[in-house]
């Protein structure tokens, strides 16, 4: 590693939600957070749903986020490599952030090793047992003739109906809902990581999605770390070159 030897990870901003101006509030948080990290960092990775609703269409950029896109762009120009994973609201991704910010995508984990360590990531969305409605409609979603209709629905039209559906979501308030840990063995995400050991040899999973922030040992050597979301905790994990750990932002 170099002398930026940090590796970060953070996940769920939901940018968009509740209202612009609540929205705006936390990117700026957010944006503080990654002038604070740029100085030390070697990679980044956003663990998918940054946004509360993300489609990239071919000609036609969503207003909003400049400050963040623009400071993304900056740390990227920088030789810090940026990872973005895609969410479960923001999984309609299309060459926008490679082509115009430099951002390496991924649709699915992605496994990499780092001194020495070996690290599974992914948003977490549709892994574990059961839950077979919604992995029914990723499917759906990510279907090319559905990205392919929903492309040639008019932006304004698009984006009205995508926000509708927002607010019918646990994030559509000022208070966003706090989830509820009912112990590891209850954890969806954990059975599915207690399930990868027994064929892969991982150190660290780093998972989003779940809401909560979360540090679990799976075993002598393994570790879970849920990255939390910047609704409740404004929360992210680092990683030294020696340790991982579960942080909280707190200006």
């Amino acid at each position: 590693m170099s002398n930026n030897n940090k590796i970060y990870f953070a996940s769920d901003t939901h940018f968009g939600t509740p209202n612009d101006k609540e929205s705006a509030l936390r990117e700026q948080k957010f944006i503080a957070w990654l002038n604070l990290i740029k100085e030390d960092a070697s990679e980044l990775f956003l663990v998918g749903d940054i946004f509360d609703f993300w489609f990239d269409y071919k000609t036609v950029i969503p207003k909003g986020f400049t400050r963040l896109f623009g400071k993304l762009a900056e740390i990227s120009d920088s030789g810090i490599k940026i990872h973005y994973f895609k969410g479960n609201h923001d999984m309609w991704l299309n060459g926008y952030f490679e082509k115009e910010l430099g951002i390496t995508v991924h649709s699915d984990n992605y496994i990499f090793k780092q001194n020495g360590k070996t690290f599974l990531v992914g948003h977490g969305d549709g892994k574990g047992p059961k839950d077979y409605k919604y992995k029914f409609l990723k499917k759906v979603f990510r279907n090319k003739f559905f990205i392919w209709l929903f492309n040639w629905t008019h932006p304004d039209i698009g984006m009205a109906f995508a926000q509708l559906s927002s607010k019918q979501s646990r994030y559509a308030t000022g208070t966003p809902k706090l989830e509820t840990f009912h112990g590891k063995e209850n954890e969806w995400l954990v059975s599915y990581c207690k399930r990868k050991l027994e064929t892969q040899d991982i150190d660290y999973f780093i998972f989003g999605h779940r809401h909560l922030a979360l540090d679990i040992n799976l075993d002598q050597k393994s570790k879970y770390i849920n990255l939390g979301d910047w609704l409740n905790y404004f929360s992210y994990a680092e990683f030294d070159g020696n340790k991982l750990e579960l942080k909280y932002y707190k200006p």
